[in-house]
């Protein structure tokens, strides 16, 4: 569902959509930015994209990535949503399939 994203000078006007999907980790692994490895399992991942105006047909561009992950200890219970770069994403996907 389209809605406006913060900016400097208020709210733009360009719509963004959210979208997600789920990945799997086989193995233990670790994202930039993220201080502690994380267990193999399924995560969320969220990207939302901005509609770039100006053009006779809608394309959309990523202005973020985030990933929900279970809380750092004690509260493991909970998840919290982490924003990372899609590069760091695709390269702890890359080394988690690579053979060991």
């Amino acid at each position: 569902m389209p809605r406006t994203m913060p900016s400097s000078s208020g709210y733009s006007r360009c719509p963004v959509k959210t979208g997600g999907s789920s990945i799997t980790f086989k193995h233990s692994f670790q994202i930039k930015g993220i201080d502690r490895l994380l267990p193999p399992a399924a995560y969320e991942v969220i990207t939302d994209e901005e509609m770039i105006e100006g053009l006779s047909f809608p394309v959309f561009r990523r202005v973020a990535t985030m990933i929900m992950v279970p809380a750092a200890p004690p509260r493991t219970l909970t998840m919290e949503m982490i924003s990372i770069s899609p590069d760091d994403l695709a390269d702890a996907q890359r080394i988690d399939a690579a053979p060991r």
